[in-house]
């Protein structure tokens, strides 16, 4: 039975220490980014080293096309983790962890070009001047482009009079260079190094380009929630003069960190608490690191927190023993109702070798009383054998636990007396003549009969 009970609480203590393995061993998550060689890709790869030092939580870093596959393989449960545009259909399935960076619009006209022998049409300053126009949009991105159709429909332009041609980055210098477009969009972060070669070579001949500012920001805020009205502060894109060299009013978008709402809260907190951990040291090696920032946890978000990543903005997140102590409460409880249990059956089952001690200590004290009136050495011999065989089988008891110390000291004690008594009565059969010593045995026998 001891070894039944020493199963059991191993038992326990093994299913605990399983409990917090499992709760503690490093677990992988599959983030989605892309297009391949974008920031995106380079920050989450840069995010990816720096939790191999922080933590448990691991990424694999799972590359797609952009940001609309992003959203798709999260939403077809491909990936836990995924990198969206805020102005996308955002997955039913997703909810913010964190806001990766906010990206503004940027609207130019590069200057005239001199020296051409062409005569340049008339000089856009404003949005609604676009129409018939020849607009370049920086990247292979459809949401580029509709982003430029949204800006277009709220100045009242028809976007399907606007010429729009896409250029990847590799090529939109030349484009700029052959005067492709009479205007250009690129939407990035304020720092982008894209959007800022991309306005370096658009000046030429001493020109600076156009900024063309969208007044209407805040009414394209109000009509698509998943825009913000912003400023391109002065100066933002560098140059002699400064480029630009005012505030220009645009709108702005967020690009988000999100997980699948079935991911658990506790998984998607380790993630986001090792996120701002490492957000300081990765920052020497990627910059833009920097703009990563705490999701918005209001409830009429534009996409709904996860409650992991809320609870650790909230100072909520909960530990391993919130998590898992009414776990080890019952464990500890089932423990201890098995120790009680299996001290109950133990006793159960050595109720008969508690019986038969009490019927061997009874004995004893027959022979005690026997031994006071023996009057043959030879019958107190054999009581003295028995009485070594009692013993035998009172320790055999006491180790296998059928009687506790009380007991065997009250047997040691009745053993002691029965001792002394087979000494004290072979003592004066030895100084009695043995003529007296039949004459009594005979006397005792008739007696009996």
């Amino acid at each position: 039975m001891t070894f039944v009970m020493l199963a059991g609480i191993l038992a326990i203590i093994g299913t605990l220490a399983a409990a917090y393995y499992f709760a503690t061993r490093p677990e992988i998550l599959r983030i989605a980014v892309g297009p391949a060689n974008s920031d995106d890709v380079k920050l989450v790869h840069a995010l990816s080293q720096g939790f191999r030092s922080h933590g448990y939580i691991r990424l694999r870093l799972v590359q797609t096309d952009g940001a609309a596959e992003s959203a798709q393989a999260l939403a077809n449960g491909k990936v836990d983790l995924a990198i969206i545009r805020g102005d996308l259909d955002v997955p039913k399935n997703a909810q913010a962890v964190a806001t990766l960076r906010k990206n503004v619009a940027v609207l130019w006209v590069p200057p005239a070009a001199k020296g051409k022998g062409k005569k340049a049409g008339p000089k856009i300053t404003k949005i609604a001047q676009l129409a018939g126009r020849r607009v370049g949009v920086v990247g292979r991105t459809p949401a580029n482009v509709n982003l430029l159709k949204v800006i277009l429909q709220q100045y009242g332009i028809d976007p399907a009079k606007v010429e729009i041609s896409q250029y990847p980055a590799s090529e939109i210098a030349e484009a700029i260079k052959s005067q492709k477009a009479d205007a250009y969009l690129a939407a990035g972060p304020v720092n982008s190094k894209i959007t800022t070669d991309a306005i370096t070579a658009s000046t030429h001949d001493g020109g600076t380009p156009t900024f063309l500012a969208i007044d209407t920001a805040e009414a394209i805020a109000q009509n698509h929630p998943n825009y913000e009205a912003a400023d391109i502060p002065a100066g933002a894109f560098g140059g002699s003069p400064d480029r630009p060299d005012d505030a220009v009013k645009t709108i702005s978008f967020a690009h988000h960190i999100v997980a699948r709402k079935d991911m658990s809260d506790s998984t998607i907190a380790a993630f986001t608490r090792q996120l701002f951990a490492i957000r300081q040291s990765v920052m020497a090696e990627f910059p833009l690191a920097a703009k990563i920032e705490t999701p918005d946890t209001d409830k009429d978000a534009a996409i709904p927190v996860h409650p992991g990543a809320a609870a650790f903005v909230d100072g909520e997140e909960k530990t391993f023993l919130d998590r898992y102590g009414d776990y080890i409460w019952w464990g500890l409880m089932g423990l201890s109702a098995m120790g009680s249990a299996g001290a109950w059956f133990a006793g159960y089952l050595k109720r008969d070798q508690r019986n038969t001690n009490s019927t061997l200590r009874d004995r004893l004290l027959e022979m005690l009383s026997a031994a006071r009136q023996s009057d043959s050495t030879e019958e107190l011999d054999r009581m003295q054998s028995e009485a070594d065989g009692i013993l035998r089988e009172t320790l055999q008891c006491f180790e296998h636990g059928a009687i506790n110390e009380g007991a065997l000291t009250a047997f040691n004690i009745a053993l002691q007396q029965f001792h002394n008594a087979v000494a004290d009565r072979k003592a004066l059969l030895m100084s009695m003549p043995h003529s007296l010593q039949r004459s009594g045995a005979q006397l005792r026998a008739t007696a009996a009969l």
